[in-house]
């Protein structure tokens, strides 16, 4: 953890337009993936982004023993690499939501964002996340103390069109009454879920009320975008000021540094991409496996004493795909246990189609 006491201006005021944004993906952008995220994005040349942490329950980092506040605070664990880095909480109550900004604050965060679209039932039977938006005197309540309790960062939220139905209209305007440094519209209701196609013209519809209230948040789009230029096709369509991706970063963590994959991988085995240098044998394709390889060791590493190897299954799914052998090399990795399975795994793979 890095600490950093400094005075901590708007930092979106400082962001270069569009903006793209890393989506807070509970069990996917955790540390481990952030940090790789930052190693093949943030480099010369890359988009410019904003990272968010996965959402942390204030109520937990408030409430909970000793033992569970460790565990949720190794969610707030991050590099300076991923610098401007938000964090994203979630809850119901005022109080704790005011004491979590203090915290992050603390911490050296960039920013605090409230979840106010996360359709769990958990979370929304505490009358947090999606649920909020039933609720908006209550979300208004929850933003002033995040403003309260990290009175140097800027609160910002992420939400949805509504709840059963799109309220976007009514739903806005009194969000931006909170006087949230950003809001960023996740392009469908709750109801709705990810079951039909984000509506990205009410993002269009939604710059235009915070134009039409005289609001000076930014609106970030959220919604189906999986690559930097449908990002700026987005921005194009309804003005936004920015975009912020989560399908697209799946097995891709360089998204933002040019969408293609590094000239060269440092993952994987101690191996270099040249010692596999058989024309037949794709060097893209050794590239990404020794990505996953790395990644999984970083999961294991910074998480693996708190968490389920079993989550990095879903990374292997987006790895391991497109090349001949990858439904075979997924389903035996997707049966592995350890890094040094997977290691093992991909090793003997690249060993085979490099003969």
């Amino acid at each position: 953890m890095f600490w950093y006491t400094a005075f901590v201006k708007n930092f979106w005021e400082n962001q270069s337009r569009p903006i793209f944004a890393l989506a807070p993906l509970a069990n996917v952008t955790d540390a481990a993936f952030r940090r790789l995220i930052a190693k093949y994005s943030k480099v010369p040349g890359g988009a410019p982004y904003v990272t968010w942490t996965e959402f942390v329950s204030a109520d937990g980092l408030i409430r909970a023993t000793p033992e569970g506040k460790a565990k949720l605070m190794r969610d707030l664990v991050y590099t300076e690499a991923e610098r401007p880095i938000v964090a994203q909480l979630f809850t119901a109550t005022p109080e704790y939501m005011e004491k979590a900004a203090a915290l992050a604050q603390e911490l050296g965060f960039d920013g605090v964002d409230i979840n106010m679209g996360c359709p769990d039932k958990s979370i929304e039977k505490q009358g947090a996340g999606a649920k909020l938006i039933t609720t908006p005197e209550l979300a208004a309540e929850v933003i002033a103390a995040a403003k309260r309790g990290a009175p140097n960062l800027p609160i910002s939220v992420k939400t949805r069109l509504g709840y059963n139905k799109d309220i976007l209209d009514e739903w806005l305007p009194k969000l931006l009454a909170a006087g949230p440094a950003a809001v960023t519209i996740h392009a469908r209701t709750r109801k709705e879920m990810s079951k039909v196609d984000a509506h990205w013209d009410r993002v269009k519809r939604a710059v235009e009320i915070r134009n039409e209230v005289g609001s000076n948040a930014l609106i970030l789009g959220n919604g189906d975008v999986k690559t930097l230029e449908e990002a700026r096709a987005r921005v194009a369509e309804t003005g936004c000021d920015g975009v912020m991706i989560g399908r697209g970063i799946f097995g891709s963590p360089w998204l933002f540094a040019a969408e293609k994959l590094p000239e060269k991988s440092l993952g994987g085995g101690g191996q270099s991409a040249g010692h596999f240098g058989d024309k037949d044998f794709s060097q893209e394709v050794f590239r990404r496996l020794s990505i996953a390889v790395e990644h999984t060791k970083l999961f294991e590493e910074l998480l693996g004493d708190i968490k389920s190897f079993a989550i990095m299954k879903k990374h292997f799914k987006a790895y391991v795909e497109g090349f001949d052998g990858a439904k075979e090399l997924r389903a035996q990795m997707m049966e592995a246990q350890s890094v040094a399975e997977v290691e093992a795994l991909v090793d003997g793979f690249i060993r085979a189609s490099a003969r």
